[in-house]
């Protein structure tokens, strides 16, 4: 507005009017005022004890993990896939990833970005988180060698049919949170304070059922109508650390990082709609109602791919896509983090284009996801309705270490630091 104030959030940072914020613990602190004030008293039955509102639930620090990776997926994703402008150096994505640090863990905790213009937005975080990674280009070319883990390009798969607008970016920031308004704001504000070093490649929405729809810890359903992610594995397990987390030493830059391969999957509901019941749980390998293997009852039951019907046929066709994904080494899995799209294409005789934002964390993806994408790639049943158009793979640095930002131990270094000047 003419006359009004300007605001320069960059200025702010450089002279340190603003100190960043660390990752917010528990409720806001408007929701605990709120929260101090007596309850009136119940009409009858007896006395039920709640939490938070589901506005005011926010995400607790991980420790050296970023989150939004091991954390329990929200309803609502904005996926943002950037490109530093050209002649940008490290010195100008630091600037950039601590401006966009600060961002979310303010907004995380449920506190306004600095220079808010709409603070009351950011109040309900509703469990936001914001996760960002790095792309191939950006480690061969900004990250010192001694710094740099490795990531390579995935290698092609017959059946993609990759289109231009979906592929790889230099930065991205996986935007989760169970209200889609407060996504909402936060992308912008995230848009916002990356535009002076960065071009938006894409933005991919997606959700999940909404919190509340079902138990909590039911396994979500993708549009085709399948429980999709039964055998993710969860942190209770063992093996969880190890096909997620990288492995190396508390010295390593990376320690506490992870790698993110994204997928977008198109699928083709009109014709799959034709398919009979016994047709899709054929094509699967599972039943739609429960989730269960053709050869069990219960969702979380093994697959038995020995076992035969009267005719000595497989129950389970070897060609359908449980059997096509699974695999005997234990090491050949990895954290998947699925959501559904739809967007309108009036260019489709639908009027809708459709489908599943595929987001999958490893440790390696090489041994642990490349594996298995070519055995599907090879032969699955389920390829006649489903067509990958996009493709992308990051490294997912540590947590912002204490003051600094997410990114920092990969862009600074004793050595030779980028100082913000």
């Amino acid at each position: 507005m003419a006359g009004g104030p300007r605001w320069d959030r960059r200025n702010l940072l450089r002279t340190g009017a603003a100190a960043l914020g660390g990752a917010g613990v528990g409720w806001s602190a408007a929701t605990a005022v709120a929260a101090t004030a007596p309850a009136p008293p119940a009409a009858s039955g007896p006395t039920t004890v709640v939490g938070p509102p589901a506005g005011a639930q926010t995400v607790p620090a991980l420790g050296r993990h970023q989150t939004g990776i091991a954390t329990t997926p929200q309803a609502h994703l904005a996926l943002v896939g950037w490109d530093l402008k050209p002649g940008a150096g490290r010195r100008d994505l630091a600037r950039m990833m601590r401006l966009l640090s600060d961002d979310a863990a303010r907004l995380g905790a449920g506190r306004p970005a600095l220079a808010d213009t709409e603070p009351d937005l950011a109040l309900h975080p509703a469990r936001l988180t914001v996760t960002f990674g790095f792309g191939p280009q950006v480690l061969r070319t900004l990250v010192p060698a001694q710094r740099r883990p490795v990531l390579e390009e995935l290698p092609a798969f017959s059946r993609d049919e990759l289109e231009e607008q979906w592929s790889q970016t230099d930065v991205v920031a996986q935007i989760c949170c169970d209200d889609p308004v407060t996504l909402a704001h936060a992308r912008r504000m995230l848009l916002k304070d990356a535009r002076p070093f960065a071009e938006v490649r894409w933005i991919q929405h997606g959700f999940r059922t909404a919190r509340g729809t079902v138990p909590e810890g039911t396994t979500s359903r993708n549009l085709m109508g399948q429980v999709d992610g039964t055998v993710n594995p969860t942190e209770a397990d063992p093996d969880f650390a190890p096909l997620v987390w990288t492995q190396t030493s508390d010295t390593d830059p990376f320690a506490g990082g992870t790698f993110l391969v994204v997928r977008r999957i198109r699928m083709q509901l009109d014709r799959w709609d034709r398919v009979d019941r016994a047709g899709r749980e054929g094509v699967i390998g599972r039943r739609l109602d429960t989730g269960a293997p053709l050869t069990g009852t219960d969702e979380f039951d093994a697959p038995d791919f020995s076992a035969t019907d009267h005719l000595g046929l497989p129950v389970i066709d070897p060609a359908s896509h449980v059997a096509r994904a699974r695999s005997s080494d234990p090491t050949q899995r990895f954290l998947r983090r699925a959501y559904n799209y739809t967007e309108p294409d009036p260019r489709r005789s639908t009027g809708e284009d459709s489908g599943l934002l595929f987001l999958a964390y490893a440790a390696d993806l090489a041994r642990q996801f490349v594996p298995v994408q070519q055995r599907l790639d090879e032969l699955d049943r389920l390829n006649a309705w489903v067509t990958t158009v996009g493709s992308a793979v990051y490294a997912v640095p540590p947590a912002a270490p204490a003051g600094g930002y997410v990114g920092q131990t990969l862009l600074e270094g004793a050595d030779d630091g980028v100082a913000d000047s």
